[in-house]
């Protein structure tokens, strides 16, 4: 009845400690995580500064299933490439030890229960009284996590003491250190964290349950352990996705592989060379010295390791998406991103219609975009214009889908900013759906026989051009909102609107114009001018805050 209780004890401890690291990485994920998500694309411009980033922002948040399954969101959607993808999850592994270095010194060098009581109280406290406030309550989040963190690791230290005064550990001793390294895998495998495995192992070796060389093969075994949450989230994701999770996991596989084999030289090298004989922070030092040492050693074959991953998965999707595909709503903020993402693809390709509805030729923009590979990939560029429209469409469904699931996973600035980017889509249909409505005025007009037709299509043909070479400008990565610019072009755009109706009028005037021929030129330029309008209504929702968004002019859908 005894070892019994203490089993339930144990399995207490794990399952307090399991809570806390998910409070911890909850709390840190929406006070810093949007941050981190931009540090990462700002420092992944090469595979040691991916590297760092990777171990930079897993240190802090405590969490490489997090940082792996944020960077297959990314990867997927196609804003990372597969070298720097690798090479930040190569860093998350590293990163990942910081845990364990706090767990060894504070949870067994320290008293910390003086600060984990406390901790739990003020944490507690905080989320009764200040649940409401997003700030308060993730700190609140912070402080209960941490508290139950030390907790449950003393739950697991008196059990696995309490278990070695009443079982016999010695007679397993002896096993091969591949059962070892098997049951670290296992572990990992159910519980789905090695942090979690590594206090087991630090509280069994603090005991005197295992030794030193026994507890390190357990600690490669979870290595490889906690790469399979990493292959689910991959399924059903695209090539790119499926090729990380398999480079994850190759990657671990001879991490563990290697250390596996020259395990005890590696342990002799910390204890006599390092001259670190204490067996817990002897183990830290392990699980940090084999992931650095294996980083070493995969960063120059970084490149040719991604070729061999290129060669493995058909690319195959059929969905016209290219970011929110692979996107997850319990992931808002990231979701978040890759909408806003997919909202400037969605513009972009919205750019291309219209341009080459007009008959204007639009390989500067296609060739300079970022998303060249996507819409190549998708073969968008050698499609009809009519194949063009329907993707269009379907892009739209599917971002008015996930907006629909993603609108009640946000609250404040962020829902008010999913709003801005819907209707920012919204508004790029509308320009697209206008142009498209005077396909045949173009044609009529382009190819007429009749000066005053031609000329007029000719100067709004230039005009449009112009236009949408500053529309593609205010579109590219990096370009700030700007309200006064926005505000320049929209009046431009009335102006023009005027003074091409006028000219027209003046012309017609000397000239002997059929009444179809009038129609034809007051509607195509009525409806060019709502084209034109939406579209920088749709940049205006895309760029700017709330307030400039709702100080805009709005569009004005007939003007005569």
């Amino acid at each position: 009845m005894e070892i019994l209780l203490h089993i339930f004890q144990l399995c207490a401890g794990i399952g307090l400690f399991l809570f806390a690291m998910y409070l911890i990485e909850e709390s840190l994920k929406n006070l810093t995580g949007r941050n981190f998500k931009l540090f990462l694309q700002r420092i992944t411009k090469n595979r040691f500064g991916a590297v760092a980033g990777g171990a930079i922002v897993t240190g802090v948040l405590q969490s490489s299933s997090l940082v792996s399954l944020m960077v297959l969101a990314f990867v997927g959607a196609g804003v990372f490439t597969m070298k720097n993808a690798i090479a930040i999850i190569l860093g998350a592994n590293l990163g990942t030890t910081l845990d364990s270095w706090v767990v060894a010194t504070l949870g067994f060098k320290v008293n910390i229960d003086v600060a984990a009581y406390p901790a739990v109280f003020l944490g507690g406290l905080a989320l009764l009284l200040f649940r409401n406030r997003k700030n308060i309550k993730y700190i609140a989040f912070f402080l209960f996590g941490f508290g139950l963190l030390f907790i449950g690791l003393s739950f697991m230290k008196t059990s696995m003491e309490a278990q070695v005064k009443e079982f016999d550990f010695s007679k397993y001793a002896d096993m091969s250190l591949i059962v070892f390294l098997l049951i670290g895998f296992v572990m990992t495998l159910l519980v789905q964290s090695s942090s979690v495995t590594m206090a087991l192992t630090l509280s069994a070796i603090h005991a005197g349950a295992i030794g030193f060389v026994p507890a390190a093969a357990l600690v490669l075994g979870s290595e490889t352990g906690t790469t399979i949450k990493i292959l689910l989230g991959a399924v059903g994701g695209n090539a790119s996705k499926k090729r990380v999770a398999l480079g994850n996991f190759l990657f671990n596989i001879f991490l563990t592989g290697f250390a596996f084999a020259f395990l005890k030289p590696i342990l002799l090298f910390i204890t006599d060379i390092f001259n670190i004989h204490d067996p817990l922070i002897g183990l830290v030092t392990f699980s940090s010295l084999i992931n650095l040492l294996t980083i070493l050693i995969f960063l120059p074959f970084l490149n040719p390791f991604v070729k061999l991953l290129e060669s493995f998965f058909r690319d195959s999707d059929a969905s016209a998406a290219a970011f929110i595909v692979h996107a997850s709503v319990t992931e808002p903020e990231t979701s978040l991103d890759l909408f806003r993402k997919e909202t400037e693809y969605f513009i972009h390709n919205s750019i291309l219609f219209n341009l080459t509805e007009f008959g204007v030729d639009a390989k500067t923009i296609e060739e300079q975009s970022e998303f060249k590979i996507i819409n190549e990939r998708k073969k968008y560029f050698s499609g009809t214009l009519e194949r063009k429209y329907e993707f269009l469409i379907h892009l739209q469904g599917e971002l008015q889908v996930f907006y629909l699931e993603l609108r009640t996973k946000l609250d404040g600035e962020q829902n008010i900013k999913l709003n801005q980017l819907i209707s920012s889509v919204r508004s790029a249909m509308h320009s697209v759906k206008s142009m498209k409505d005077i396909g045949h005025d173009i044609l009529n007009l382009s190819q007429s026989s009749k000066d005053i037709k031609f000329d007029f299509f000719v100067l709004r043909k230039k005009e449009t051009e112009n236009l949408y070479l500053r529309f593609n400008e205010i579109l590219k990565p990096g370009e700030v909102g700007d309200y006064e610019k926005l505000q320049k072009i929209y009046n431009e755009i009335e102006n023009t609107y005027t003074s091409a109706l006028n000219q027209f009028y003046k012309n017609a005037q000397d000239t002997n114009v059929e009444e179809v021929d009038m129609t034809i030129a007051i509607n195509f330029n009525r409806e060019l001018f709502t084209s034109n309008k939406a579209m920088i209504m749709a940049l205006k929702d895309l760029i700017l805050a709330e307030k400039e968004a709702n100080d805009f002019n709005e569009i004005t859908i007939y003007k005569t």
